[in-house]
């Protein structure tokens, strides 16, 4: 486990601390053409070895390192094709820390897998969907007789508010787990404050009771949902 935590470390330290903005750009412009892509690897194997310290190693950071470029050129190239952006970066991080797990349990791969879901809390990965877009569902249906009476003339960006309250109820879901209910309520004050000045603007009774009801709602589900883990776990 050791050795994937330095590797993922190394990667991390190559990819976001140490990969500046030029190089991205040139590498997006030129693709296999950009010298930065290949001093980008480069550094990359440098930082295995530092992280590994031990030359027998050195097969591994190289393996990690010709992976990595592939991995890279391979999301150079199907960039263009996808609008959203954070996509084709999201699949590209998530293979490489596929592929640096490969390499640090290559010996006990099929073992080790198995153990690691075997270990899986699937009652706490319930909690987690629950309390995202299942919620966000079920709160739209309790509101949807509502919403028609809600005279939305304010700009927002597009899912804003579901995705808000998607983060709230995860936080809301992990300082349960952590016993830390006085973080729920700073939480609650921070949300209202926040909120404050775009209720008292828009002087709209209905509107601030249809946020306090989506509010509560919110809330609520997560608090249920923590409460039903740790009843029954």
């Amino acid at each position: 486990m050791l050795i994937f935590i330095k590797l993922l470390l190394a990667h991390l330290i190559g990819d976001f601390i140490l990969q500046p903005t030029k190089w991205v750009i040139h590498k997006e412009a030129n693709k296999i053409k950009s010298k930065f892509l290949y001093v980008h690897v480069f550094l990359h194997f440098i930082l295995y070895m530092l992280f590994l310290w031990d030359s027998l190693y050195w097969i591994l950071a190289i393996i990690l390192s010709i992976g990595h470029l592939f991995v890279d050129m391979a999301k150079l190239y199907i960039n263009p094709f996808f609008k959203n952006k954070s996509i084709p970066f999201f699949i590209d991080q998530i293979l490489h820390v596929v592929l640096i797990y490969v390499c640090s349990f290559y010996m006990k791969l099929p073992g080790h897998t198995i153990e690691l879901f075997q270990e899986i809390n699937w009652s706490i990965v319930l909690a987690v969907v629950f309390v995202t877009f299942p919620s966000s569902v079920i709160i739209g249906k309790l509101l949807e007789p509502m919403s028609d009476q809600i005279n939305t003339d304010h700009k927002s960006l597009p899912n804003a508010g579901k995705y808000i309250g998607i983060i709230e109820r995860l936080f809301v879901l992990i300082f349960i787990l952590a016993g830390r209910w006085d973080a729920i309520g700073l939480l609650i004050t921070a949300k209202s404050v926040f909120r404050f000045n775009d209720l008292k603007e828009s002087n709209n009774r209905k509107l601030t009771e249809y946020i306090l009801i989506g509010t509560l709602l919110s809330f609520g589900l997560a608090l249920l949902s923590g409460l039903l883990y740790m009843h029954f776990e």
